[in-house]
This record gives structure tokens, sequence and C-alpha cells, in this order.
């Protein structure tokens, strides 16, 4: 994702950027993503992510599960690794697996959300009944 003066693109990248830091902290902490405070804060940005309109279909910015998980291999270099590694047929090096590890768990708590943010509305329609003070 090039940078450039929209207001878009600008936040698309921060979102990345923040994104980028959060997964690095974690991974120098040796933590899951999966528990706080990496997981609340990966939400939040999620959230973020979602109220820009990078989720939707045709999205000029695509912050979906897939277009994070294009991205950050990018900048992490693990297209090129993975290039590398079925050509010279090795293995991956320990530092790739452990960002494609790390980029897997980001993917899967993704679409996870945006599955159940999508559905949402499914099951809130109708607000609950008041019920009276006894």
């Amino acid at each position: 994702m090039s940078t450039s003066t929209h207001p878009a693109r600008m936040l698309a990248e921060q979102i990345l950027n923040t994104l980028d830091h959060v997964i690095r902290e974690a991974e120098r902490e040796t933590k899951p993503l999966e528990i706080d405070p990496y997981r609340s804060r990966l939400f939040e940005l999620f959230v973020t992510t979602n109220g820009a309109g990078f989720l939707a279909d045709g999205a000029a910015m695509d912050l979906t599960a897939d277009g994070l998980c294009r991205e950050l291999a990018a900048r992490w270099g693990l297209a090129d690794a993975a290039r590398e590694t079925v050509e010279g047929q090795a293995a991956f090096r320990s530092e790739h697996v452990g960002k494609m590890r790390l980029l897997w768990s980001l993917m899967r708590m993704w679409m996870e959300w945006t599955y159940a943010w999508q559905r949402w509305p499914e099951f809130h329609e109708d607000p609950p009944a008041e019920t009276e003070a006894v």
C-alpha cells in the first residue's frame, strides 16, 4: 500500500502500522495475540477498520483478512521467503515460521470478528423488552 496524502490511505497506513507494532510487541514478549492486552488492541483496530469501511466489498482500501495478509506478508518479506523456499526446495527459516504463525492468528481473529460483526443484526434487530421493576 503506497503512502499518499489521501485521508483514507493515511488511515489505512496508520492501522497497518499499529497492527504491525502490536504484533511485533507480542512476538518480542513471546505472548500469543489471542490474550490481552494484544487481543483488545487488535479488536479496537478491527472496529476502526470496519468504521472506516475498509472491510466492505470493493472498498478503496482492502483491510479484510486477505488484504491484511497481503500487506503484512509483503512488509515482513514472507512472500519472497516463500518463493525462495519453493525455488530452493529448502525449509522456511524459523523467523519466517514465527511470522507466519502470527499472521495466521491475526487472520483467524479478523475473520471471526468480521463474521460476528456481519451477523450481529440478525440476532439484535428487536431491542429487548423492558422488564418492570418489582
